[in-house]
């Protein structure tokens, strides 16, 4: 497995182990903590080594779960956790951090992010408590925190999640050099961050760690039509607003005729290569050499193996280029805002 480094000291495969499902939830459905170990210890023996989790999977599951499947191997691995950013006052960060490292049964986290940027939308997603709404944490205390857990020796390293060029430039500019990865969602069907954030982040020395790779599960080929994808999978912006059955907020009408084109092209080229559609979408998602790292999560082995094949994949240039061909109509319909649950008036992420 292929690495990279992506701070200093830090080398990560460029296969990540999304765990969001570990410990069992109301969205992804129950995971028994054995089938957690076997992923974990096979992930670590295929040269697997970085773990993603948040304390707000699963109210802190996901992390006692991985704690427990890297009891005897956490040496081996390379743990990143994230804090609400309704959480991200000086003092309540901190012991934030304090309990996922309670969680996972370890004292230093790798990696430590912010889940999404500290602003009005991206606050409110997190709490409705009028008082945290009225006068939430400040770009200041949040990362004046994350650099005095890093000093401490709590953390190595100091990322963010979802974060769009205007907040990095924030950060950057009361913390120059602070910010050292922005983990982001990137798919087929979801390019928004080629325009700005990717080049951005190189520029800045920034590692990009990248999510939803499979856009979960609709980029899989498991689905023939758009009314079979579940609508907890399609209530992003995607899809009609009306698709998510009431867990949708963007009130756009998405790019399903187009997704289609899409989904139909990924299945005709995995005939071709002899692969499935899965690893057709995760190995495009690779080739772009500026995603040092992108996740994927495994409910099983099995789907673990798969995706360890995926990440060694090389797609000929043909085909790269027909895949971005057959999903820039996508890229234009929902356009370069790289939140796709909230609309561009609402976008967490600018």
């Amino acid at each position: 497995m292929k690495t990279r480094e992506i701070a200093e000291n830090i080398k990560i495969s460029r296969l990540g182990v999304g765990c969001w499902s570990f410990g069992g939830g109301d969205y992804w459905g129950e995971q028994s903590q054995k089938e957690v170990g076997n992923i974990v210890n096979k992930a670590i023996d295929s040269g697997v080594n970085f773990f993603d989790t948040a304390r707000m999977y699963n109210d802190g599951e996901s992390e006692k779960s991985l704690g427990l499947a890297l009891k005897n191997i956490r040496h081996k691995a390379v743990v990143c956790s994230k804090v609400s950013p309704a959480k991200a006052y000086y003092k309540i960060l901190k012991r934030e951090c304090e309990e996922s490292l309670k969680n996972l049964g370890t004292d230093y986290l790798d990696i430590y992010m912010i889940h999404w940027p500290i602003n009005n939308f991206g606050v409110k997603h997190f709490t409705d408590d009028p008082e945290i709404i009225a006068n939430p944490p400040t770009i200041s205390e949040a990362f004046a925190a994350l650099a005095d857990l890093k000093k401490e020796g709590k953390i190595k390293s100091i990322g963010v999640s979802n974060y769009g060029v205007s907040q990095l430039k924030q950060v950057l500019d009361l913390y120059p050099g602070l910010i050292e990865v922005n983990e982001v969602t990137y798919n087929i069907i979801s390019r928004a961050i080629e325009a700005e954030i990717l080049p951005f982040c190189k520029n800045n020395n920034i590692s990009v760690i990248t999510s939803m790779s499979l856009m979960q599960g609709v980029l899989t080929g498991k689905y023939n039509k758009i009314e079979d994808i579940p609508h907890n999978q399609a209530h992003s912006r995607h899809f009609k607003n009306e698709r998510g059955m009431g867990t949708s907020r963007h009130f756009e009408d998405g790019a399903e005729e187009e997704i289609i084109e899409v989904l139909e092209t990924i299945k005709e080229i995995a005939l071709k290569l002899n692969i499935s559609a899965a690893q057709v979408s995760v190995a495009w998602v690779f080739a772009n050499n500026q995603v040092d790292c992108a996740l994927l999560g495994s409910r099983n082995i099995s789907e673990l193996d798969e995706n360890i094949k995926a990440a060694e994949i090389t797609l000929p240039h043909d085909i790269i280029s027909k895949i971005n061909e057959i999903s820039l109509p996508v890229l234009l319909k929902l356009g370069n805002n790289a939140d796709y649950y909230e609309n561009s008036k609402n976008s967490r992420i600018y």
